[in-house]
């Protein structure tokens, strides 16, 4: 029911819902780029992780495998950070490009 003093009294508030939403989405996208970065950074910089494959003589499709970590470290940060812009593209967060006159 709406009160005449107010017409846009439900249009406000169900923006102000969408709002919170939208926010929490995104926080929640940060947070789940946070623990994702964090694991690469970890896999990285752990020690033991890389010299448990440091001394290994297999090769996959001719690299060595300690390369294969590190590549695969990279491949997996590009594709975290492309998912990523993907995701504020989709939110919104990122703004359209103006055409410069």
């Amino acid at each position: 029911m709406q009160n005449p003093n107010y017409p846009f009294q439900e249009v406000v508030m169900s923006s102000i819902i969408v709002a919170h939403q939208k926010r929490s989405l995104i926080s929640l996208k940060n947070k789940i780029l946070a623990v994702y970065l964090l694991v690469l950074a970890l896999l990285a910089l752990f020690p033991p992780l890389y010299l448990s494959v440091s001394g290994s003589s297999i090769l996959f499709l001719g690299i060595p495998l300690p390369i294969i970590y590190y590549l695969a470290i990279a491949l997996f940060l590009g594709l975290g950070l492309w998912v990523t812009y993907l995701a504020e593209c989709a939110f919104g967060e990122i703004p359209e490009d103006e055409e410069v006159s």
